[in-house]
């Protein structure tokens, strides 16, 4: 493992979360260098630029290089991608699949041809596709290319679960399994307030009404905010994650790893709980599962199959 002097992160798409998860990564001073590269090259300087400036003000050291070539990514030891289209109002993560696949693949060749040692956080939707695209492409070890999803949906099933029980969210755990998607999988029983059971707190009907809203809550973002989606908290998970495998914290996350076996599924990435450290995924925990939530993942499984059926049919995979 590298030192932080030695560290080298490259975030890939300047949009919002892309913008969002240089800086968070530079104000933890989580790499000597932050490479941010977008297609649009003035873009990607610009917002570097202002980073750099910021440094002063905020007292990191990280130093962010705008670009557009790929060159600059070579020799990063991590990679956070973003890029691609965000949803519209009225789009499913599905609607992506065709465009974003492409963009993946791109971003695949020069990760593969210049950071063959990287660890790769995927982030563009639709998630649990993208990932696994990512990781063919590469034909790194699934222990080092990883989806960022659980990450977030926990969180959000955290805030919503703070403001219905008047509890300080920095004591709430959260739990969702799953795809990244309407199918995701939100656990109560595996939620809790400074330890106390979910269902102590509030009702079933509470619980499953939260439960909803996580399932819809990018949905929501998109709504509210018309041209756009969510994108402080997409970086703040990445970032978590990235965190997690660079300074080997062995962090128990959600997020999306390559299941040979567990839960029942092989050959398939979805989100499920897993130790991030020095190596990657390092250990993917299986929770029992009642037959509510068994179900529910088998219905991920679907949607993730059929996702990946298309992208077969498109002749990306």
């Amino acid at each position: 493992m590298t030192t932080i002097a030695q560290r080298k992160i490259t975030v890939v798409g300047a949009g919002y979360v892309g913008m969002s998860a240089a800086q968070k990564c530079a104000e933890k001073n989580l790499a000597a260098e932050v490479v941010l590269i977008d297609i649009l090259d003035g873009r990607a300087k610009g917002i570097a630029l202002d980073l750099n400036q910021a440094a002063a003000i905020e007292g990191y050291t990280t130093r962010v290089t705008g670009t557009s070539d790929a060159k600059d990514t070579h020799g990063s030891d991590l990679f956070i991608v973003t890029a691609g289209l965000p949803r519209k109002p009225g789009m499913s993560r599905s609607d992506l699949l065709g465009t974003n696949g492409k963009i993946i693949t791109q971003v695949a060749d020069y990760v593969r041809n210049g950071s063959p040692d990287a660890f790769v956080i995927v982030v563009t939707n639709p998630l649990d596709t993208m990932v696994h695209l990512m990781r063919v492409k590469t034909g790194f070890p699934a222990k080092r290319v990883i989806g960022m999803a659980g990450v977030l949906d926990s969180a959000r099933f955290s805030w919503f679960i703070a403001e219905k029980t008047g509890a300080n969210v920095r004591d709430v755990d959260a739990m969702v399994l799953g795809a990244h998607g309407d199918e995701m999988v939100p656990m109560p029983r595996y939620c809790t307030v400074n330890g106390v059971e979910l269902g102590a707190l509030v009702d079933k009907a509470s619980i499953d009404a939260m439960a909803d809203r996580t399932r819809k809550g990018g949905a929501e973002i998109v709504a509210l905010l018309k041209t756009g989606s969510a994108f402080y908290a997409p970086a703040s998970a990445s970032v978590a994650m990235a965190a997690s495998i660079l300074n080997d914290e062995k962090r128990l996350l959600p997020c999306a790893c390559l299941l040979n076996g567990q839960y029942g599924f092989e050959g398939m990435y979805m989100g499920v709980p897993a130790i991030l450290g020095k190596d990657g995924v390092e250990k993917v925990v299986e929770l029992p599962l009642d037959t509510e939530a068994r179900i529910g993942m088998q219905k991920c499984a679907g949607a993730i199959q059929k996702d990946l059926g298309a992208l077969r049919d498109l002749g990306l995979l």
